[in-house]
């Protein structure tokens, strides 16, 4: 009867990049080919957007943080990143989204240019195109656990980084052939698919569980949502930390993280990437619980075990798949991880291709493009970004078995690096009309080097910092990776802010604010 998964899995996998190609339709610009010509419904924008940032990772990810967490810790604190995001969100919306909308551009960093210049602008896309390759290249190995789970069952042991490149092959079609339009659409398919298949798990688990369960789960604080205890600096989700963090990282991701912006640009005016934008946020806090309830039900079902040392996983991420695969009949058992793998064809190619074409490439050039030249270079910069995404997330499955973090928490860490750079810039912009270009690029390389320095080198003994290099351990540990984004925020104001007081009042700073000028 497994046959009849691979069946499905298979089907699915041909038939998402047909029906992305289908829905893209021939693209007749650039403009079409990045941002569908703004012609895309509120509601699909906002699937798109919840099923790009969390997708794989949600799926097999999120269920293991309930299903490890210890009863100091609490199974649903992770929803406080969440609740975090949605005041993010808002804040986006009505602070960054009506400037990128109402001012027709194609990416979140030409903002960037207009506001400090084309080196602000460069600076920043190539710190974007950097950081999304490392993060999807983890979300396009995360993806490739439930197949290599499947396989072994038929005795096959294919390597991580066989798997990735046929998921890689598989994700460019669509992205090169149906532009942002077939992106959009895909994701909003595929983010339904996965939720039908999570709602058929708890169905099926529910009936696997014994009398009294809900109760057991409760007494072990597998539903306990805040955390007060833990300490703010090192904690896993401290409230303060996770919420004001989770704030931040939202405001980065989703106002200045190409990846986001792209889909949101693809609407069709500003108050329809608005209402998309915030209600993503919600119906996120409602995924993150959804997952984190699966991840508590599996945990009384196997009975709090150990996934590498009882169940002989190569890693933890794969305790959700192991499942799918060995619990659930056959049949849905394909349906589930055909949703899943669905997942992998969410990539950020275009939005990769669209910031080194527009922001980079073009830049460089320093001659204007046709858009016929734009829309060209767009797809032959899909391939090249799926041929390095692809190589990254085989050398992430190469090196992962050392980590101890589940896959979705080092996506996130990694962003942590550049993303409170990425967001301090723009609101730096905003705040001071000073702030040239040269003081906006010393903030932004000041404040990647800090956040790094900090990350790398800090650690604490209890509550004392201490400079150490040296991995985190049980007496030393790291400071929480959700206070990285606003470091990094506070240092690009602090630098910016003070090196823009060397000039006078009437300095030029670009023809995207109005700046008074000395009589």
């Amino acid at each position: 009867m497994r046959a009849l998964d691979l069946a499905i899995i298979g089907l699915f996998l041909v038939g998402m990049p047909l029906i992305g190609m289908a829905i893209g339709g021939r693209q007749k610009s650039s403009t079409d080919y990045f941002v569908s010509e703004k012609r895309i419904s509120w509601w699909v924008v906002c699937l798109s957007v919840v099923s790009a940032e969390t997708s794989t990772l949600t799926v097999l990810s999120v269920p293991v943080i309930a299903y490890m967490a210890t009863p100091a810790q609490g199974g649903m604190t992770y929803l406080t990143l969440a609740l975090g995001y949605i005041v993010g969100r808002i804040i986006v919306s009505f602070v960054l989204l009506p400037r990128y909308i109402a001012g027709d551009l194609v990416t979140a960093y030409a903002f960037l240019g207009k506001r400090y210049g084309n080196g602000m602008r460069a600076t920043a896309s190539v710190t974007f195109l950097f950081t999304r390759l490392l993060a999807d290249g983890i979300r396009l190995f995360a993806t490739a656990i439930p197949i290599k789970v499947v396989l072994a069952e038929y005795g096959v042991d294919a390597s991580y980084w066989t798997i990735v490149v046929a998921l890689g092959i598989a994700m460019v079609f669509y992205s090169f052939f149906g532009g942002a339009r077939a992106v959009v659409w895909v994701d909003a398919i595929q983010m339904l698919w996965y939720v039908l298949g999570g709602i058929a798990i708890i169905w099926v688990l529910a009936g696997k569980l014994p009398d009294g369960w809900f109760s057991d789960a409760a007494d072990a604080n597998k539903f306990q949502l805040f955390d007060f205890t833990s300490s703010p600096l090192t904690g896993a989700y401290p409230f303060v930390a996770a919420f004001f963090g989770g704030a931040l990282l939202s405001m980065a991701s989703h106002g200045a993280d190409q990846l986001i912006v792209q889909r949101l640009m693809a609407t069709r005016d500003v108050k329809s990437a608005q209402k998309a934008l915030i209600a993503s946020g919600f119906v996120v806090f409602l995924q993150f619980a959804f997952f984190l309830f699966i991840g508590v039900m599996m945990w009384v079902f196997y009975a709090g075990v150990d996934p590498v040392k009882d169940l002989g996983l190569t890693n933890k991420d794969e305790l959700f798949a192991h499942f799918i695969v060995n619990d659930l009949p056959s049949g849905l058992s394909g349906f589930v991880i055909a949703g899943i793998l669905a997942a992998a064809l969410s990539s950020s190619l275009g939005a990769l291709a669209s910031s080194t074409v527009t922001d980079v490439y073009e830049r460089v050039r320093k001659t204007p493009m046709t858009d016929d030249e734009r829309l060209r270079h767009g797809r032959i910069w899909t391939l090249v970004w799926a041929g390095l995404l692809i190589v990254c997330a085989g050398l992430f499955a190469s090196s992962n078995k050392t980590t101890a973090d589940p896959i979705v928490v080092q996506a996130l860490g990694i962003a942590g690096y550049t993303y409170g750079a990425l967001l301090g810039a723009f609101l730096l912009g905003l705040i001071f009309k000073r702030v040239t270009q040269a003081d906006a690029v010393v903030a932004f390389v000041t404040t990647v080097l800090v956040v790094g320095f900090v990350i790398l080198g800090v650690k604490f003994v209890g509550s004392t910092p201490t400079i150490d290099f040296a991995k985190a351990d049980a007496t030393r540990k790291s400071l929480t990776g959700w206070w990285n984004t606003p470091l990094g925020v506070a240092v690009t104001l602090l630098v910016g802010g003070l090196l823009s007081l060397r000039h006078s009042r009437g300095v030029a700073v670009g023809d995207e604010l109005d700046v008074e000028t000395k009589a």
